[in-house]
């Protein structure tokens, strides 16, 4: 199709090659030409619809409040573990409650996890240095962030696919809008 537009653009006269008329009508040859409705594959957009979750790309949580998180359309009610692709109940109240004994389940998983990310609630909270040491001595990275943070976190992480692993304690009830009676 090109070939046969340049060969009505240019065309051989006795004197040598002439420009035709055509040539400074086509709005293909213009700079400013603005594309329009009318010049069809260039004009129009794009789309992309995702119909169904590719396999394999690992749980994802969609919510959560006070009292716990939407993981793949299932209810989990307070803490839990997200050791990708179960969903367990982590018996932990607190982050004070977070001990060697509460985190062995991370480091007993095969295969290993690289990363290990807490969730402590409304804002960042200490965990037990010796925790940490723990599992720093079986190589598994923890972060530890607001669980806001670490549920965001936790997603981009299994986009990636990544052998991650999450301990969520839902964030307390805020009463920061609340009216107090005098």
């Amino acid at each position: 199709m090109a070939g046969a537009m340049c060969a009505r653009l240019v065309q051989r006269s006795t004197r040598g090659l002439t420009l035709s008329p055509a040539a400074f009508t086509s709005p293909f040859q213009c700079r400013a030409h603005r594309l329009g409705p009318s010049d069809d594959e260039l004009y129009q957009r794009t789309t992309v619809s995702i119909m169904q979750k590719e396999p394999g790309a690992g749980v994802m949580i969609h919510s959560y409040s006070p009292r716990g998180f939407t993981i793949d359309d299932n209810k989990v009610y307070g803490p839990c573990a997200l050791l990708p692709p179960a969903i367990l109940q982590w018996n932990v109240a607190s982050h004070e409650d977070i001990s060697e004994e509460s985190v062995s389940l991370f480091h007993l998983l095969e295969p290993r996890i690289e990363i290990l990310i807490l969730g402590t609630g409304s804002q960042v909270e200490r965990i037990n240095p010796k925790v940490l040491a723990l599992l720093r001595s079986k190589r598994i990275a923890v972060e530890v962030q607001d669980t806001a943070n670490a549920c965001a976190t936790f997603n981009f992480m299994i986009s990636e696919r990544r052998m991650v692993a999450a301990g969520l304690i839902p964030p307390s009830l805020s009463r920061a809008l609340e009216v107090q009676e005098e």
